[in-house]
């Protein structure tokens, strides 16, 4: 099969079009789901507020407390803490939630709220985190056996691969040009 350049060209430039729309509704997706697990921290702060913390504890003491709840999170879904990754990823910005997957947010989310509830009924932290872990696993597994995941590929290498199969396709016209005679007699 022959294709002119020209339809090549906007074949390729079109393709680059839609999956730049495509990514940008992702990032959106994955900005709402990164806001809904900041509300969500908001209620788990709150539980370790009003239940871990007494009220004579320095700002420095509390902040010990609130980063030491995020971590069970983290590691609980994660399988790391926060400083680990950082120290694995250095050039990196942001923390390791801000480089999540859709996924892994949605159960971040849903751990904050059920820690909130596990803390408010007294359970120590590493029966937490037991509990946690399980749950974050359940979870992870259910929404990638149903196949609940954004695209994989970023654009430019959705865009490689077509013109990689266009280059193929058209090498393999220039080896059978019977096949061009073929369907243009019919």
């Amino acid at each position: 099969m022959w294709i002119s350049p020209e339809f090549k060209i906007y074949l390729v430039k079109e393709f680059r079009r839609l999956k730049d729309e495509e990514n940008n509704r992702l990032k959106l997706d994955w900005n709402l789901q990164r806001t809904l697990a900041k509300i969500n921290y908001r209620i788990h702060t709150d539980a370790i507020k009003e239940t871990l913390l007494p009220s004579t504890v320095t700002k420095a003491q509390a902040s010990t407390v609130y980063a030491s709840e995020a971590d069970l999170l983290n590691v609980a879904l994660f399988g790391q803490t926060a400083k680990q990754w950082r120290d694995a990823h250095p050039d990196a910005d942001g923390n390791i939630r801000d480089h999540a997957p859709i996924e892994q947010l949605v159960v971040l989310s849903n751990l904050e709220s059920l820690n909130s509830v596990l803390i408010r009924q007294g359970l120590p932290q590493p029966e937490r985190l037991a509990t946690l872990n399980g749950i974050a696993i359940s979870q992870m597994r259910t929404l990638l056996e149903r196949g609940i995941r954004p695209e994989s590929l970023p654009p430019a290498e959705d865009v490689k691969k077509i013109e990689r199969r266009l280059t193929s396709e058209e090498k393999k016209s220039l080896k059978k040009p019977d096949v061009l005679k073929k369907d243009k007699k019919s």
